[in-house]
């Protein structure tokens, strides 16, 4: 049997990780977990201000799964390297493999366009204007990813480059 593989997702707001996150979800069968969703389900019950909250239940979760052989994908931001570092520990404690994956925009016009147009699909979510996005926290990768630039191109073009550079 194949271990289990942690794929985890990074990329600013708007940039296509969580259209690829979930078609990989969809075509692998894996594990599909939604850090937004996770945070705002804490905001929701809980009541209170989600800060690290949603990515360490999130690892937890990420956790059971991956013992249990299933893969997971970690659909977040991942903005900084201690981020970045717990999900990888994460796969590590499971006996697990992870895969580092950046979506992009590069296109400035296109992302904007794309962050100011952009519904929510989870209740009460209340999404990043694009001058947030701008003035997010977001360190550049330092190690070797996969990155899938989404700027002029298809969703369909964008999930089949993934999943190119998934089998390489």
């Amino acid at each position: 049997m194949k271990p289990a593989i942690l794929y985890i997702f990074s990329g600013l707001p708007g940039s296509g990780k969580t259209t690829l996150a979930q078609h990989l979800a969809a075509q692998n069968g894996g594990v599909y977990l939604r850090i937004d969703t996770i945070e705002q389900g804490l905001r929701d019950l809980c009541q209170f201000k989600v800060e690290g909250e949603g990515y360490r239940l999130s690892y937890r979760i990420a956790s059971d799964n991956l013992r249990l052989g299933n893969h997971v994908i970690a659909d977040c931001c991942n903005p900084i390297s201690l981020t970045r570092d717990e999900w990888r520990q994460v796969a590590r404690d499971a006996g697990a493999q992870h895969i580092d994956i950046e979506i992009i925009c590069s296109d400035r016009r296109e992302h904007q366009t794309r962050v100011e147009q952009r519904q929510s699909s989870i209740d009460n979510l209340i999404l990043p204007t694009w001058q947030q996005v701008v003035d997010r926290e977001y360190h550049p990768w330092n190690e070797p990813i996969i990155r899938v630039d989404t700027a002029g191109q298809s969703i369909q073009s964008s999930c089949d480059e993934l999943i190119a550079k998934l089998n390489q």
